[in-house]
């Protein structure tokens, strides 16, 4: 049996769902209900390990409130420009960061602080502890 990597437009598209469930504070289990299907399902779906048909991205964009533009936005496009990268798309870091439920509680805590002199201290703070858990790193 062989084993194919996902297609990195469906893991894309997997992490994009995954954020969303996360920021509207779903399980993968009532994702699964909505859409008639197991959490194994929604976790295949999430990984990119399974394809979702266009009828089932149709679908599960409503469940989510989002239109499906927003799975695919920032995403591969397996269109290279001159430089390799897509215009205005954010590194795969960035999407795999805020796919996690720590990535995006940081985010959401991070953007209700409204003084600019704390946020930067605060970026300062951990960039400090950043360095010091990877000093080979920088």
């Amino acid at each position: 049996m062989s084993t194919k990597a996902p297609n990195p437009v469906d893991k894309y598209v997997g992490s994009r769902v995954r954020m969303r469930r996360i920021m509207l504070g779903m399980s993968q289990e009532k994702l699964g209900e909505a859409l008639g299907l197991t959490f194994q399902q929604v976790q295949k779906y999430e990984k990119g390990t399974n394809r979702v048909g266009a009828s089932r991205i149709q679908q599960i964009s409503e469940i989510l409130q989002v239109p499906v533009s927003f799975l695919f936005e920032g995403g591969p496009s397996g269109i290279a420009s001159a430089g390799g990268f897509g215009e205005g798309t954010s590194p795969a870091y960035i999407s795999d960061f805020l796919a996690t439920s720590e990535g995006l509680a940081l985010t959401r805590a991070f953007t209700r602080i409204t003084d600019a002199k704390l946020r930067r201290s605060i970026v300062e703070l951990v960039e400090q502890i950043a360095t010091r858990e990877a000093p080979d790193r920088r």
